[in-house]
């Protein structure tokens, strides 16, 4: 079960992938579609937001724009 840490409300354009980064912020890149591109992603920060993050958890983007995060099963 996920829970939410950050309200944020991002609204989300088709076509960009969003993540939280290493510093906890919310970020986008543009996803590549049956196209050969050469070299990296520009990845932009949508929203500065600063989450802890603790180990063991795995962060994402819900449905309505916010950061939630939910235990990894990792291991037995």
């Amino acid at each position: 079960m996920a829970k939410l840490v950050a309200k944020v409300g991002v609204k989300k354009e088709t076509g960009y992938l969003y993540f939280v980064d290493k510093k906890g912020n919310v970020a986008r890149a543009k996803m590549a579609r049956g196209k050969k591109k050469k070299g990296k992603a520009k990845i932009e920060v949508v929203e500065k937001v600063g989450v802890k993050k603790e180990k063991g958890f795995l962060y994402f983007i819900d449905k309505k724009g916010n950061i939630s995060c939910a235990k990894m099963a990792r291991g037995r």
